[in-house]
């Protein structure tokens, strides 16, 4: 009996064995085949790592063995002011290729930019166009649309300057119409300068009124609101009685400006410093210009804010 557990014994304990030996075995295995996609996964990354490097020295290669001359040239405007949109931005690119000129990266490119600049771009004056290691850079001063001429079907902007530029529609600046002009003979081509007197003389008080909106109400400019100037009457050629100039809000609300810049002592009238500081004295004491009177006289030599006018 004695010797029979000794060998049951024995036989247990060599299964034991047998059976951790297998299990070590097993993690072995495990533990290799483990190590072994890790090693796969490690070898990958740097087959990839190799061809992106390479990707980027075969750039660079090729850009340094294609002659400068020989690039295709980006166009970049420089100094862009916030006004300016996209569909006008887009106006300069087209002018600038001469409407697809295939443009290389050289000085000869550069030359040829600003002179398509120069003879079709009203809006862009003093246009210098700079050759870069990879763009043609254009810099020039740009004209700020200020009066909205509208004559039949045609529609152009002045500048103050007089300049004409050609109607992009431009959502972002308070441009004002003007009305009543004398008739022109023709239509005015962008970038010439024209000259009538009544059409400067509303562009005259629309350029003080920007200027004030600059140093008084930047937050809330008070051209905004001003929809058109009405020069019918200038100089009292209708009748010399009424004012010469008024400007009209969006709501309509008349603003009697008087006489152009320049000549209010020859009417009796307030001085244009009088006339701009009633006009923002009403502005900033009613908050706007809008529904709070019939008219606002500004031609009156008195040193108090007008008032608002009962409609009814």
């Amino acid at each position: 009996m004695t010797k029979r557990k000794k060998t049951k014994s024995s036989t247990k304990g060599i299964s034991l064995k047998l059976g951790t030996s297998r299990r070590k075995a097993k993690l072995g295995a495990d533990y290799k085949s483990s190590l072994a996609g890790i090693l796969k996964v490690l070898a990958l990354v740097c087959v990839f790592a190799a061809v992106g490097i390479g990707f980027v020295f075969l750039n660079r290669y090729v850009k340094d063995a294609v002659p400068v001359s020989e690039r295709t040239a980006i166009l970049e405007l420089e100094d862009v002011p916030v006004w300016v949109n996209e569909a006008l931005k887009e106006k300069i690119y087209v002018a600038a290729r001469a409407g697809g000129e295939d443009l290389k990266l050289d000085e000869d490119a550069a030359m040829s930019v600003q002179r398509n600049i120069e003879a079709m771009v009203a809006w862009l004056d003093e246009v210098k166009v700079q050759t870069t290691y990879d763009r043609l850079v254009i810099k020039a001063k740009w004209r700020k649309p200020l009066v909205l001429v509208k004559s039949g079907l045609n529609r152009f902007y002045v500048d103050a300057e007089m300049v004409v530029l050609d109607y992009v529609p431009v959502s972002s600046l308070p441009i004002a119409k003007v009305e009543g002009l004398s008739i022109m003979a023709k239509i005015p081509q962008p970038g010439t300068v024209l000259r009538l007197d009544d059409l400067a003389a509303a562009a005259a008080i629309l350029a003080r009124l920007d200027q004030m909106d600059k140093l008084v109400t930047p937050a809330k400019p008070l051209l905004y609101e001003i929809d058109r100037v009405d020069v019918s009457n200038f100089n009292g050629r209708q009748n010399s009685r009424f004012p010469h100039i008024v400007l009209y809000a969006r709501d309509n609300t008349e603003i009697i400006w008087g006489a152009e810049i320049g000549t209010w002592q020859r009417y009796l009238e307030a001085t244009d410093e009088e006339k701009l500081a009633k006009l923002y004295g009403y502005y900033k004491e009613c908050g706007s210009l809008l529904g709070g009177a019939k008219y606002i006289n500004l031609r009156d030599p008195q040193g108090t804010i007008p008032q608002p006018i009962d409609k009814y």
